[in-house]
């Protein structure tokens, strides 16, 4: 019995000699290395794997090696948002480092030129552990960066004499540090690898995300953050031949690397990107081989959604590889496998790195070819299309639309301003608005960004199916069959410089528009001030130092005569070119049609203070999306407060709280009875998805939802086989697609839409019944709702005319519950305004729900 004690002692508490790997654990003992470079160990003070590297020391060996390699150069590309620097290595042969900008426009000229030489550079980007807790990758990276720095072989010289290669060795530096904190400090000198052990079992947040709790592998198309957008940057100034995205996955896989499931590669990628793809997979499935590691391909991941590191390179003409590795998530676990340290894990990544550039060499001539066809081809293609491009119109708030347009931009993807009227599809777009054409270099970008496909080869996404930018942004916008009267300007839209602001006279009383993206923030910015607000629950016409002026319901008001603040005046001046919303001073409170300016419908406003419950068993992803809206873009610092906390919380400091989706299971009976109370009392509660089942399970929300067993009966489950359960499931869930919903335009919440329709982006089948009640919904989705992406038909039909938001009183306090998160991923510009809204107008709503 002790002997058996013993052994599972050993088994489960490793010492520290178990993890300590020397470099020819990683290498081939063959393999000589300059003795002037120094090894990781010598700056890091141990061996790669022995701890997990931290950012900052990850950095400082990066820095080492660029002074002490004339192999490497070092560049700072950004800054995440805790300041961490975002670095890009450009390695090379030291002749050709000397005029790698002459190298590099050399490679942009080629895809637009006949030029079918091989002579200059193929260039392959290495992109490591965008997933913080995924840090195999970037513990590689210091070993890929030696290698390329300091080995003195033929293989590397002609490597290095051959390509330029880029290598990030850390994508989310926030993220890689929350979780080597997290790793290092729950180790002891002697290593569990039990599992359950406290380093394998991550606390909330994961370091898989960034600072604000975002996934960055999905925000390459999106770019919300500051990572996504320094590497996007970079990315089209080199335009690379390959691209390479290092994972982590569940600790009892094995290996995964590309090409993956067919039939799931998005329609617009050539079949040649595929090719190509499976040609580089056979040096990785040798290397692995070699090394007799487990491996599998072609299963389980996806080419579809074109926001990913290994998907967006497919649509730039590059082809993007994703690796996959078994995670020990800690120094070493158990697995089905046997136990897996933290060192094999970084060997294998290291090992398909180098047969990436084993593979880059042999197929160099292929690489360069594909990459100029693809854009050579573009034009041609386009030519081939049913129609010419895209129009977009800009609608009111002219700052969203340019938000929508750099984005665009970023992707170097070009519109053109209307110079005349030009009407489509019975709508008639004016002067300003935009044109997309396809006939340009980013024509496959073009045709995905815009797609509104809604069937598909295969129904099962490892991602969303729609995202549709225009959407997103709440845009309408039309596919042009031809350009027969369209004239638009010479050049491509650039963002045109600020406006320039008049002093503002004295006056009665000042407006300006709710429909400007930075009204929000600004009213936020004066409200803090203390400088009294109102808002026009109706629309007036008022006279102004210009003229008589609209304004719509929404539209804010600070009368001059209830003003405290002395430097109110000064304050609006610079509020006013602070966030570009032009105020409009009015002379007399005498409108000449509407309410007037004293009106009981000019309903007073208050500075917002936001509680968003966190903690275990909610998504981070949502809280993180929601905080990054409330921070972002309407100035408002909440307070995160995790659910498990919340009964010792004064409520009464607050005005809001907000529940994302998650399981509330955790909120004590006495948080319950105390949120009740608060909202009873005049607060003000949002819930969206499963934020808002807790509301209405909680009695507070007067809606009926749509049950599992409802939504599960809808599909027939006759005669299907074992084999058919993929299938069953896709269909039966909502990955993520965009649909279509008609907002009640006098409702307080819909203040600053000039449309009825919104669209909406869906990933989840819950859903709610239209209420009996009237005044009590916001927004219903359309009879026929799917606008983008895939969704069942069986799915379609239930959603149809049912709720998306419900809003109503509950005392002398509101409920506002969305079947969908409003803030997805935090491009959805568009239904954000609905979160913004029940913000500033959650406490005016009349109706009680009951």
């Amino acid at each position: 019995m002790r002997f058996v004690f013993f052994c599972l002692a050993i088994a489960i508490c490793l010492p520290l000699s178990v993890v300590a790997k020397p470099l020819h654990y990683y290498f081939p003992e063959d393999i000589q290395f300059n003795p002037n470079i120094p090894k990781p160990s010598e700056v890091l003070g141990y061996e790669v794997g022995q701890w997990h590297v931290r950012h900052d020391q990850l950095v400082q060996y990066m820095k080492v090696l660029a002074k002490k390699s004339d192999r490497v150069q070092i560049k700072t590309i950004g800054y995440t948002h805790e300041q961490r620097p975002l670095l890009l290595l450009t390695i090379t042969a030291p002749d050709k480092l000397q005029h790698i900008e002459k190298i590099r426009t050399q490679h942009l000229a080629r895809l637009s030129s006949e030029e079918t030489s091989v002579g200059t550079p193929a260039v392959a980007w290495m992109g490591y552990s965008v997933h913080g807790n995924e840090p195999s990758g970037s513990n590689a990276a210091l070993l890929v960066a030696y290698y390329l720095a300091a080995a003195q072989n033929d293989a590397v010289t002609e490597l290095l004499n051959n390509t330029v290669i880029l290598l990030d060795p850390s994508l989310n530096p926030d993220g890689l540090a929350r979780f080597a904190q997290w790793a290092n400090s729950n180790r002891g000198m002697n290593l569990s690898a039990d599992p359950q052990h406290r380093e394998h079992v991550e606390a909330w947040p994961s370091g898989r995300t960034n600072h604000y709790m975002f996934d960055l592998n999905r925000d390459w198309l999106l770019l919300q953050h500051p990572e996504s957008q320094a590497r996007v940057s970079e990315f089209h100034r080199w335009k690379p031949n390959v691209l390479t995205d290092f994972h982590e996955m569940g600790s009892n896989s094995s290996y995964f690397f590309q090409p993956g499931i067919a039939s799931r590669t998005h329609p617009l990628t050539p079949k040649m990107n595929v090719t190509l793809t499976e040609v580089l997979a056979q040096f990785h499935a040798k290397s692995l081989d070699d090394d007799k590691q487990l491996y599998f391909t072609q299963e389980s991941f996806d080419d579809f959604y074109y926001g990913k590191g290994s998907t967006y390179p497919d649509a730039n003409g590059a082809i993007g590889i994703l690796f996959e590795q078994a995670s020990s998530r800690g120094h070493v676990q158990d697995t089905i496998n046997g136990q897996l340290s933290f060192a094999q894990t970084i060997k294998n990544q290291l090992t398909t790195s180098l047969s990436t550039f084993t593979g880059v060499m042999a197929n160099k001539k292929q690489l360069l070819s594909y990459q100029q066809q693809f854009y050579q081809q573009a034009v041609a293609l386009a030519d081939k299309e049913k129609f010419a491009g895209y129009v977009v119109s800009a609608g009111q708030d002219q700052q969203k639309f340019e938000t929508f347009l750099s984005l665009l931009s970023q992707h170097q993807i070009e519109g053109f301003t209307l110079q005349k009227p030009f009407k489509v599809a019975g709508y008639q777009y004016q002067i300003g608005d935009i044109y997309v054409p396809l006939a340009q270099p980013q024509y496959r970008l073009v045709k995905a960004v815009f797609s509104e496909q809604k069937t598909f080869q295969d129904n099962t996404f490892y991602d969303v199916s729609g995202w549709t930018l225009a959407h997103a942004f709440n845009l309408n916008f039309a596919k042009a069959d031809s350009t027969w009267g369209l004239k638009v300007s010479e050049q491509p839209w650039k963002l045109p410089a600020k406006q320039q602001y008049e002093v503002l006279p004295d006056a009665y009383a000042y407006s300006f528009s709710w429909q400007q993206w930075q009204a929000p923030k600004m009213l936020n910015f004066l409200l803090k001030n203390k400088i009294e607000t109102r808002v026009a629950m109706k629309a007036f016409n008022a006279i102004t130092t210009s003229g008589e002026h609209a304004f719509a319901s929404g539209s804010i008001v600070i009368p001059s005569g209830l003003q405290q603040n002395k430097r109110w005046l000064a304050l609006l001046n610079m509020a006013q070119t602070k966030f570009s919303v032009k105020i409009h001073p009015i002379t007399t409170g005498l409108t000449s049609k509407g309410i007037d300016l004293g009106s009981r419908n000019m309903s007073a406003l208050t500075r917002p203070k936001v509680l968003l419950v966190g903690g275990e068993g909610t998504s981070q992803y949502e809280v993180g999306e929601v905080w990054y809206h409330l921070d972002k873009h309407l100035g408002i610092a909440p307070t995160l407060v995790e659910q498990d906390r919340i009964a010792q919380v004064n409520l009464s400091k607050y005005s809001h709280i907000i529940l994302t989706d998650g399981r509330f299971n955790r909120l004590s009976d006495r948080a319950k009875v105390l949120i009740t109370g608060w909202v009873n009392k005049g607060g003000v509660i949002w819930g969206h998805k499963r934020g808002a089942k807790w509301l209405l399970d909680s009695q507070m929300l007067n809606a009926k939802s749509v049950s599992k067993k409802e939504m599960a009966e809808q599909f027939n489950t006759k005669d299907l086989t074992y084999g058919d359960q993929d299938a069953l499931g896709g269909k039966q869930r909502i990955a993520g697609a965009i649909f279509s919903t008609e907002l009640d335009l006098s409702h307080p919440l819909s203040f600053g839409f000039e449309r009825a329709t919104l669209p909406v982006f869906k990933n989840s089948t819950w859903l709610l019944k239209a209420p009996e009640k009237p005044f009590l919904s916001v927004s219903k989705y359309v009879e026929k709702p799917l606008l983008s992406g895939y969704a069942a038909a069986e799915n379609v039909s239930k959603i149809s005319e049912g709720a998306a938001v419900i809003a109503h009183r509950y005392g002398e306090g509101s409920v506002i519950a969305s079947t969908d998160n409003p803030v997805f991923r935090g491009y959805w510009y568009g239904s954000s305004r609905l979160l913004t809204n029940a913000i500033f107008f959650g406490h005016t709503l009349s109706v009680q729900g009951r």
